[in-house]
């Protein structure tokens, strides 16, 4: 068995994998990705769309709370921001998708620039406040700008066409997120690995040592949220075609708790953690709705009607666990394993 692993020139380094089996394995996983919509039905591509949208949020919030250490509850605020950007270009103005998509990022990045900027100083829990003060305000400025944002009566979002296809329901849907959620992950994996991403670890680790090694941190600080905001954008923009009408109500508090539930239970400050746990915590509902059929029928009842207070309840207790028994998530078991197969039976 092998007992360690070492890269010898600077491009196995730098390689997001040099492994032959990782290759092969990721190459199946997209093969199979590719070939979903061919095996589930409508529901089921319904829920693998909400889960590929939740990953390309929580790996937006991974770059900003999971590399750079910043703790931001305005996941929310950063939707909804993108989410209307989408549906007002694509039914008031009648641009075309493949522009509302990356304008809903751009709108979203601009917007974080009022949240960024007042909160370099902040950390901790004072940014998590902030961030959750922000989400408020962008509600309540939803709310009131009538004339730009249709208020309270919302916007129902229709007439997305890419290709000839309409790209808000069925496999069109489902393989453009899938290829939104690719391409935000490569970048994440790429990101982590340059000069950027190593300042914003730094950062994360230790800010005032950062800054005595020369390290700006208003400017990666900032660069941090306007990137991570610009993902979550396009998360808002992809969930404004998935659901076609969307409110002030969609964008409520406990999304935000959810995106930070998905990075803490998969990993903070790793990209393939916070999409192990985006996927596996949008598909807890379907499972708990699964697992009621086996009770009595008096309990599938109760859990059938409180399926949204028990998924609450679940994120918490999946927050508390993870923190106290495992903090570095799914992705640290999945790493235990491999070390004990690899070293095996070598306790090192």
């Amino acid at each position: 068995m092998r007992t360690g692993h070492f890269s010898e020139t600077p491009e196995q380094w730098i390689a997001l994998s040099d492994s032959p089996a990782v290759w092969s394995w990721t190459g199946a996983l997209l093969v199979a990705l590719a070939l979903a919509p061919r095996f589930v039905g409508a529901y089921g591509l319904t829920l693998m769309v909400s889960a590929l949208i939740a990953v390309v949020g929580a790996i937006a919030l991974n770059i900003l709370t999971g590399q750079t250490g910043l703790i931001s509850l305005g996941q929310a605020g950063f939707l909804a921001v993108g989410a209307y950007a989408n549906g007002i270009l694509l039914v008031d103005y009648h641009v075309p998708v493949w522009l509302t998509i990356p304008a809903g990022g751009l709108a979203a990045s601009l917007v974080s620039l009022l949240v960024g900027v007042p909160s370099l100083r902040l950390k901790g829990l004072y940014l998590a406040i902030t961030t959750l003060a922000f989400s408020f305000i962008v509600n309540h400025v939803i709310l009131y700008a009538e004339s730009v944002t249709h208020g309270p009566n919302g916007v129902f979002v229709n007439g997305a066409r890419l290709f000839g296809f309409d790209v808000q329901k069925g496999p069109p849907l489902y393989y453009l997120a899938l290829a939104i959620a690719l391409a935000t992950l490569f970048a994440a994996l790429n990101l982590s690995r340059t000069r950027i991403g190593r300042a914003w670890m730094a950062i994360r680790d230790h800010d005032i040592a950062a800054r005595v090694m020369g390290i700006d941190l208003v400017r990666y600080k900032l660069l941090a949220f306007v990137i991570s905001s610009f993902f979550v954008g396009v998360a808002g923009a992809l969930t404004s075609l998935q659901l076609r009408f969307i409110n002030v109500d969609v964008f409520a508090l406990n999304l935000s708790i959810e995106a930070l539930a998905m990075i803490i239970f998969g990993g903070l400050g790793s990209v393939a953690g916070a999409s192990l746990g985006a996927v596996f915590l949008s598909f807890l509902p379907e499972a708990l709705r699964l697992a009621s059929v086996t009770l009595p029928e008096t309990v599938a009842t109760l859990i059938g009607d409180s399926i949204y207070e028990i998924r609450g309840i679940a994120y918490g207790v999946i927050i508390v666990v993870m923190l106290r028994f495992k903090p570095d998530g799914l992705i640290g078991l999945w790493r235990d394993a491999r070390k004990y197969w690899s070293q095996w039976p070598l306790a090192y």
